[in-house]
């Protein structure tokens, strides 16, 4: 046919990969099919042969068994509430001088302004230091010992920063036995974890540990173990992710402890001032929420070819990986992203951190970020419309191994939720895995600023590709 013959007769048209174009034919009522269709690995030649590798007839099916046991470790998690702690006490390798904090491991040099506030918070709050002068000298002394949380059976929303005198809420995975531990949620705005580090937030952190943790730890005790499992359940039923909704998790919560509350012999005073900080503060449960999905997946960590994330987490420098089957020592990071969100009057993104804490372990087993379907009032809370919400979790299912079983969607015909992160199924479709998160001030004494979604950096996910290449042999 010649070649404007071509153009007289009718087109059939199937645009490969730019969307614009499509959208452009569709402008001018141009019949067309849109193909969404990237090249494997994003074009990363040396990702694509690693991927390659790793798809191989020899290493496939190895890997794909190694993914479905920890599916199946994942989804028998039966993770409990099951009790109140001091640090010190109970997070094994604390001392007087440990300081803990969320995200891969980081240098005092090169923490970010609210880890650092933080971290000066935590040393005042423990009596090593008179002031934040003080406070700074001895963090970068030497003197002070920081690790990650994650290191030490840990998680903390934010900064994550975990002192011996903290109280702490115990989780254990009844189904393995391994347990996991975070600090009492302070609630929202001008609180230590974003950094913010004055006297008000110091007697409140005080209040918490004298008269707080002695009620909770009681009642408690009264009540017996809470099923958390259950619990997440009941609040992907009510409008709740367990990330940055918690509105019906706490509530639950609060019916659970309030009768024990109102029961102990203790001062009535004291368990007033108890029931009005919880009821007051719908974040509570997500200090709860993290550690059962810190405790449902450490247990795959052993799994020799596993290629199941079992840790992401941010330290407002760097984001942090962590692979099953490459073992808990290694971490594979790169630089945190700045949040896309709604910021508070009269900040923007240039106040703003980089993405910071260790709560994305809650997408990391399933729910948060990954269940915004389930909670699509969240979206006034990060930005974007219900819609988004929806699409977000819809393609979550494109990178996870399988669907829950006890966590429904109803938004969703109550599918299950994307469960199992797989590294190759990010690398082969470039879905990188949606958080969604609050936003710390990038300085230090202000406090939180906003909130919204952000994803983790690729090359966090290349570089863990690359050590399952050379470390997976058939």
């Amino acid at each position: 046919m010649e070649l404007n013959g071509l153009f007289q007769s009718e087109l059939h048209v199937v645009n490969f990969g730019i969307e614009a174009f499509y959208h452009d034919l569709s402008s001018q009522r141009v019949p067309a099919l849109h193909v969404d269709w990237k090249p494997v690995a994003g074009g990363d030649q040396a990702a694509a042969k690693n991927l390659r590798k790793l798809q191989s007839p020899a290493l496939s099916a190895k890997i794909q068994e190694a993914n479905q046991e920890a599916y199946r470790r994942i989804l028998s998690a039966q993770p409990a509430l099951v009790g109140l702690g001091i640090a010190g006490d109970v997070i094994p390798g604390m001392t007087k001088t440990t300081i803990l904090h969320a995200g891969p491991p980081v240098t005092w040099a090169r923490m970010c302004g609210p880890m650092r506030g933080a971290v000066m918070g935590g040393l005042i709050l423990e009596g090593l230091a008179a002031d934040l002068q003080a406070a700074e000298t001895l963090a970068a002394s030497g003197q002070i010992s920081f690790a990650p949380c994650h290191m030490h059976d840990a998680v903390g929303p934010m900064a994550g920063v975990v002192t011996a005198s903290m109280p702490v809420w115990i989780v254990e995975n009844k189904t393995f036995g391994n347990r996991a531990y975070c600090t009492l949620n302070e609630g929202l705005g001008k609180v230590l974890r974003f950094g913010a580090c004055d006297e008000e937030v110091f007697t409140r952190l005080r209040w918490m540990r004298a008269v707080l943790y002695p009620v909770l730890q009681a009642a408690l005790a009264q009540k017996g173990e809470i099923d958390l499992k259950t619990m997440i359940a009941q609040l992907l039923q009510m409008g709740d992710e367990a990330h940055n909704r918690n509105k019906a998790g706490t509530s639950l919560l609060f019916r659970e402890l309030a009768p024990a509350i109102c029961a102990l012999p203790l001062p009535e005073q004291d368990k007033v001032d108890a029931l009005n900080f919880l009821n007051n503060n719908d974040h509570t449960f997500l200090n709860i929420s993290m550690p059962a999905c810190k405790a449902t997946m450490d247990p795959i960590f052993d799994i020799p070819y596993c290629t199941v994330l079992a840790t992401m987490c941010r330290n407002g420098t760097d984001f942090g990986i962590r692979v099953a089957g490459l073992g808990k020592n290694a971490w594979f990071a790169a630089t945190a992203e700045h949040v896309q969100g709604l910021y508070f009057p009269g900040y923007s993104e240039a106040d703003a951190a980089r993405d910071l804490g260790d709560s994305s372990i809650t997408e990391t087993a399933g729910i948060g970020g990954f269940c915004m379907a389930a909670a699509p009032a969240i979206v006034q809370f990060v930005g974007g419309q219900v819609a988004d919400a929806l699409n977000y979790t819809r393609s979550m299912y494109e990178i996870t191994v399988g669907e829950g079983q006890a966590f429904r969607i109803p938004a969703l015909d109550f599918r299950g939720n994307p469960v199992g992160i797989d590294l190759l199924k990010v690398i082969e479709t470039g879905i990188r895995p949606v958080i969604n998160t609050g936003i710390a001030h990038k300085d230090y004494g202000v406090g939180q600023v906003g909130a919204g979604i952000v994803r983790p950096p690729m090359e966090c996910f290349t570089q863990a590709l690359a050590a399952c290449a050379a470390g997976f042999h058939p």
